[in-house]
C-alpha cells in the first residue's frame, strides 16, 4: 500500500509562495495570477499504518510552521507536480527513508521503506494557456526534473526501458577543425575546439569513433563547472585600478620567481602559490604530499593498524560546489 501526505507552509510562513507569485506578476507579466500555493508531497511504501502516522508529525512535517493535508486541495485554476528524474538524487526522500528506519527500528520487516517526493504547485486566477506553459517551464527544470502525476500511485516501484543500441559518432576521428566546430554546435556541447581536437586525437589513436555517451560525459566533466577552466585560463595582461591589488599581484610574481614557477599565469596558480612557497622555499609543510589534485590537501601520516604502523595519506578535500548533475550509480 502507498500512503500519501502533503505539507504546506502556514500562511505566516508562506514567503516562498508569495515571492513566486510576485515574481511571475512583476517579471513575467502574468497579471491574472492572484495566488500561489506550494505543497510538498510524500508517497510512502513498505511501512505499516502505525509507522506512517508516527512519521507524519516527526518526519514529513514541522507542526510549528506547516499544515498537513491528506488530499490535494480542489479549486485551483492550474495544478501540476514537479519531481526528480529517475536516478537523480532526492535528498529529501533519502532523509525521510532513513528517519523512518529509525522510527520503526526494524519492526517493519521485509522490504525497506520507499519514499518519493514531489513539489505540487497550485495557481489561482485568470490564466491563459500561454501563462500555464510559462509557469511550468519556469518551475520544472528538464535537467533534473519532470512533470509528475497528480493521481495516487498503486506502487512506487519503477521499471526502466532497456536502452537502445549505443549510438556512435561516425567519422568523428576524420573531422577537421571546421567539422568539429559544427559538431559542437549541432550537439550543443560546452567544450571548445581545443577540447574537441584533444578528443578526436585520442580516439584516433585508439582507432575508433567515440559513442555519443562518451563525448557527453567528457563534455560534462570538462565543463567550466567541473574542471574550473576559468581558473586555468592563461592571463596575458592585467590592468589595475586599485593599488592594493597591484601590490598583491607584485607579491605573487615575487613568490612565483622564488618557487621557480614557469607555468602560465592563471587564477589557479595565484590561489595555490602560497602553498608552493611554504613547501619549496620556506621549508614548511614537509608532510604535504605533492599531488596533481590541485584542490586537495593530502598529508603524509602514520596510522596504527592492528598494532603495526602503516604509512597513510590523510586527505582533506575542498569541494567547491554541489553538482546539479549528481547521478546515483
Amino acid at each position: 500500500m502507498v500512503f500519501r501526505v502533503y505539507t504546506e507552509r502556514k500562511s505566516e510562513f508562506s514567503h516562498e509562495a508569495e515571492a513566486l507569485k510576485n515574481d511571475f506578476v512583476a517579471l513575467h507579466g502574468i497579471s491574472g495570477l492572484e495566488k500561489v500555493r506550494i505543497l510538498r508531497r510524500y508517497d510512502v511504501e513498505n511501512v505499516t499504518d502505525e509507522t506512517f502516522k508516527k512519521a507524519v508529525p516527526g518526519v514529513f512535517s514541522d507542526v510549528r510552521t506547516e499544515n498537513v493535508l491528506y488530499k490535494l486541495p480542489a479549486g485551483a485554476d492550474l495544478a501540476f507536480a514537479a519531481e526528480y528524474l529517475p536516478g537523480q538524487y532526492d535528498q529529501c526522500a533519502d532523509a525521510a527513508q532513513q528517519s523512518i528506519r529509525l522510527i520503526s527500528l526494524g519492526s517493519e520487516g521485509g522490504a525497506a521503506p520507499v519514499v518519493r517526493t514531489a513539489r505540487v504547485y497550485l495557481f489561482y486566477g485568470a490564466l491563459t494557456q500561454k501563462d500555464a506553459a510559462a509557469l511550468m517551464a519556469r518551475l520544472i527544470n528538464p535537467v533534473d526534473s519532470r512533470e509528475g502525476r497528480l493521481e495516487e500511485y498503486e506502487s512506487l516501484s519503477q521499471t526502466y526501458d532497456e536502452p537502445s543500441e549505443v549510438e556512435f559518432i561516425e567519422g568523428f576521428t576524420q573531422l577537421d577543425d571546421e567539422g568539429l566546430t559544427k559538431l559542437i554546435a549541432d550537439m550543443g556541447l560546452a567544450m571548445d575546439l581545443a577540447d574537441a581536437v584533444c578528443c578526436r586525437d585520442h580516439f584516433r589513436s585508439e582507432g575508433r569513433d567515440p559513442s555519443v555517451t562518451e563525448i557527453k560525459v567528457l563534455d560534462t566533466y570538462w565543463s567550466d563547472h567541473c574542471r574550473h577552466t576559468t581558473f586555468n585560463t592563461h592571463i596575458d595582461s592585467i590592468e589595475f585600478e586599485d593599488e592594493a591589488v597591484r601590490a598583491a599581484y607584485g607579491r605573487y610574481l615575487s613568490l612565483r620567481e622564488q618557487v621557480g614557477d614557469t607555468k602560465p599565469i592563471c587564477l589557479m596558480d595565484m590561489a595555490t602559490i602560497g602553498g608552493k612557497y611554504l613547501r619549496k622555499v620556506a621549508g614548511s609543510l614537509t608532510r604535504l604530499d605533492d599531488s596533481k589534485e590541485i584542490n586537495a590537501c593530502t598529508v603524509k601520516t602514520e596510522v596504527d593498524h592492528n598494532g603495526e604502523k602503516e604509512p597513510w595519506l590523510l586527505l582533506f578535500k575542498n569541494e567547491t560546489h554541489n553538482h546539479p548533475t549528481e547521478i546515483e550509480p
